[in-house]
């Protein structure tokens, strides 16, 4: 059983496992109709709205706490980072729904796949957090960085794949902007596991 003052470890273990479970979400759903994008973009809303629930949570404790287990501006940067994530895949579900897209292809599978590894990364980098096992948790930061290039080259392939094939231009305008958001994601992914790297140093 967690300690009093492991309070912040739990909030962020909430958070991340909220994460994780939207990231999994995302990547399982399939897209059958019209009515799928809805319930597809509302779920990832309701991830959304839970995980900023859980920030805001975290946020005012953190106001009313004198002492924190780790230094307070790590335990904030690692929940809003996490957090950048989250809504990142909600705009990308509602993207969806807006341009009424029913197909994910596969440069947006890759993103989405690479994604969904690096929230189980973090998730599993928090429970060591929890329990203070902090040199452990560098090997699920580099995991999470090594994803980082990884998706530059899936990123320039699709973009060069688009403009090389695609005709439609209101195609062109979908696609690239649901890339240019997934690429951004996957970078919040690396400033989670660049945030791990700074406890480490600070508290190992």
């Amino acid at each position: 059983m967690a300690k009093k003052n492991d309070k912040f470890f739990n909030y962020l273990k909430s958070i991340s496992l909220n994460l994780k479970e939207s990231a999994n979400y995302f990547a399982d759903f399939k897209l059958n109709n019209g009515n799928d994008l809805k319930i597809f973009s509302e779920k990832m809303k309701e991830f959304e709205s839970n995980g900023d629930t859980m920030v805001h949570d975290l946020i005012s404790e953190l106001n009313n706490t004198f002492i924190t287990p780790i230094d307070r501006e790590d335990i904030l940067a690692l929940s809003i980072c996490m957090d950048d994530i989250l809504d990142g895949l909600y705009h990308t579900a509602a993207l969806f729904e807006m341009y009424s897209m029913m197909e994910m292809d596969d440069f947006i599978l890759k993103f989405v796949n690479a994604i969904k590894n690096c929230t189980s990364e973090i998730d599993a980098a928090i429970e060591l957090l929890s329990k203070k096992k902090l040199l452990n948790i560098r090997e699920h930061a580099i995991k999470i960085k090594e994803k980082e290039p990884y998706c530059d080259h899936i990123f320039r392939e699709s973009i060069k794949n688009l403009f090389t094939l695609e005709k439609d231009p209101i195609r062109i305008i979908k696609y690239k902007q649901i890339y240019e958001g997934l690429e951004e994601i996957v970078n919040c992914c690396k400033s989670v596991a660049n945030t791990f790297e700074i406890i480490i140093m600070k508290n190992a």
